[in-house]
């Protein structure tokens, strides 16, 4: 039993030792960074947020959040692609290549670049988490799917760990594709808050779901051929976003049958 508890208590020190030994000294002392404790509550706070919310609208009004949904939206497009123009340039500039590519720990300015676009794509995942609670608030119950708030639940966290850990090098493919889908999809969401007159010229609704979908089938190519081809030095960092991305095709790809396959099939009916 003893001897149980001392290989234990290792486990525990060694486990320790590699997180502060493999941490990015650079990201360090950047607003929410150091500790994962922000990520842990912001993420577990989401959580609250969509099982408390919906409770405490349930005898309200639907409050019309009017104007300040397209303004909301719009600002995340503008902040998308700010940070898609902040990952291409140090990319581009450094002859950064997103295959293989080691993750530079130096203070280069361009090095410093990417890990602040990092760093920005971090903390837009705290900003989106907002989506939800418009929903909440909008009582829109519907939209808040058990996909919606796992993408936005989980993303706080991944990113904290990939800003202290691999805020550069090929890690950033995964947040340039995303980025510039989220340019995409906001705008979407900025024009379908307009209001009906805008309606009718948002019948490419199911396309932003279908690339949604794609960008994670791209990402679980991008993660096999990093896992196999590259020498990556955090690999458990490789078998997380593998795992990652299947649970998203997954869940897409459900969301997507439900959604269109399944409904066109019993307005048929």
């Amino acid at each position: 039993m003893e001897q149980n508890r001392s290989n234990g208590d290792n486990f525990l020190v060694d486990l320790y030792k590699t997180a502060v030994t493999n941490a990015d000294p650079r990201t360090e002392q950047w607003l929410f960074v150091a500790s994962p404790l922000p990520a842990l509550a912001a993420m577990f706070g989401y959580f609250a947020v969509v099982w408390v919310g919906p409770k405490l609208m349930e005898n309200r009004k639907a409050i019309d959040l009017g104007h300040f949904l397209t303004v909301f939206n719009f600002g995340l497009v503008a902040l998308s692609f700010y940070i898609t123009k902040e990952f291409l340039m140090s990319a581009i500039l450094s002859g950064h290549w997103l295959t293989c590519q080691p993750i530079d720990y130096s203070d280069d300015p361009l090095a410093i670049r990417m890990a602040s676009a990092c760093w920005f794509y971090y903390i837009s995942k705290y900003i989106e988490t907002a989506d939800t609670v418009f929903f909440i608030l909008r009582k829109k119950g519907n939209q808040i799917t058990f996909l919606h708030v796992f993408h936005h639940g989980t993303m706080i966290f991944n990113w904290w760990m990939c800003v202290k850990y691999i805020a550069g090098g090929c890690t950033v493919f995964h947040a340039v594709i995303n980025s510039i889908v989220h340019v995409i999809m906001y705008t979407y969401y900025g024009l379908s808050a307009l209001g009906p007159a805008v309606q009718p010229y948002l019948w490419w609704k199911k396309y932003v779901t279908k690339i949604q979908l794609t960008q994670f089938v791209i990402i679980l190519g991008h993660c096999i051929y990093v896992g196999t081809h590259c020498h990556f030095h955090l690999k458990g960092f490789v078998f997380l976003a593998i795992f990652y991305a299947v649970c998203m095709i997954t869940l897409f790809t459900n969301y997507y049958y439900q959604e269109y396959v399944r409904r066109s099939r019993l307005k048929a009916e």
